[in-house]
């Protein structure tokens, strides 16, 4: 009888070990690390928007996610970061719509020129089929997933050479562009001479007088300090786009369903948020560069520069083929 109770409580006590260390890998299992990284400061539009997706994402999944944020490039630059993300070596990273198509030809239809009519059309189209459409078929043809869009920004043109007041006053320019064919052809078209080059060369390429100038998001150019080195600003509405948020199946798929659901309700309204702050900021940080940042800014006649975009347009739709096409049309009918 001893025996046998001495069997039970030892069978009891093992149990209960094997129960509790269960336990414990389910609850370590539960907390969730997830580095967030981008290429400007943390006081910048990324910024904005990641604190907002960090405080959402801590908050829904109640405290069980842990957003660290990785800014200045700490963990891979804008350039390498999608592979990263496909590898999974990366759980997530803004990554701007030109620097994703190099890896998937198909995010082109958000980088062509003069593709929005307004920063209105450029949110009803993330926010409709044609957004839903790029986020499943990137997730099935390349594994990443699109948390958000973020909020809609333009990408405005400085240089150091001279005033632009018409296409002509691009001639001879030497103007960094990303690494993308559609920007690069954008470029050729407006009569400039654009110099493909990574992100992380381009502050001191434009210091050191290497290019003329270039052109990036409204707030990155006050953010990054671009107005002291190149004086004239150019408003064209050439390139319209986002601050996307991507995130890799590796990372994705060591949530939990409450978890995922929590990363995505935080993403969609961080989203929200930030496309309202950048609807109020752009007209007032132009406005800044050309005061306090001591920038002369013009706005040329955009005709020229439509007809040459309209060109490229064409030339992408055609070599990209009926999908392209179709998303290319559903984005014009939907200014409608």
């Amino acid at each position: 009888m001893r025996n046998t109770i001495s069997r039970l409580l030892t069978g009891a006590v093992l149990a209960a070990g094997l129960a509790g260390a269960g336990l414990i890998e389910r609850a370590a299992a539960a907390d969730v690390t997830m580095n967030l990284g981008w290429a400007t400061p943390l006081e910048s539009t990324y910024g904005d928007l990641a604190k907002k997706f960090e405080e959402l994402a801590e908050q829904y999944s109640g405290g069980s996610i842990d957003v660290k944020l990785r800014c200045c490039a700490q963990i891979a630059t804008e350039d390498d970061a999608f592979k990263a993300l496909q590898l999974g070596t990366v759980d997530a990273y803004f990554i701007s719509q030109n620097n994703v198509s190099p890896h998937w030809p198909m995010m082109d239809v958000f980088v062509l020129p003069y593709m929005f009519q307004n920063a209105d059309h450029l949110v009803k189209v993330a926010n409709g089929p044609v957004g839903d459409k790029i986020r499943d078929k990137l997730k099935a043809d390349t594994g990443v997933h699109l948390l958000t869009f973020g909020g809609p920004s333009y990408r405005d043109f400085f240089n150091s050479k001279r005033p632009i007041n018409s296409m002509e006053d691009m001639a001879g320019l030497k103007i960094r562009v990303p690494k993308n064919k559609v920007m690069l052809a954008t470029f050729e078209a407006f009569g400039a001479e654009p110099v493909p080059l990574a992100w992380s060369e381009t502050p001191t390429a434009l210091q050191t007088g290497t290019i003329d100038g270039g052109d990036n998001g409204t707030s990155v150019i006050r953010e990054m300090k671009f107005f002291e080195f190149a004086k004239h600003l150019v408003i064209l509405d050439h390139f319209a786009g986002f601050a996307p948020v991507l995130a890799s199946d590796r990372f994705m798929s060591r949530l939990s369903d409450e978890q995922r659901e929590a990363v995505l309700k935080a993403a969609t309204e961080a989203g929200a948020y930030h496309t309202e702050l950048k609807l109020k900021e752009i007209e007032e940080i132009r406005t800044w560069l050309s005061t306090e940042g001591g920038m002369a800014m013009t706005r040329p006649d955009r005709a020229p520069f439509i007809a040459a975009a309209q060109k490229v347009q064409q030339s992408f739709a055609a070599e990209l083929g009926q999908e392209f096409t179709d998303l290319v049309n559903a984005i014009q009918a939907a200014a409608e």
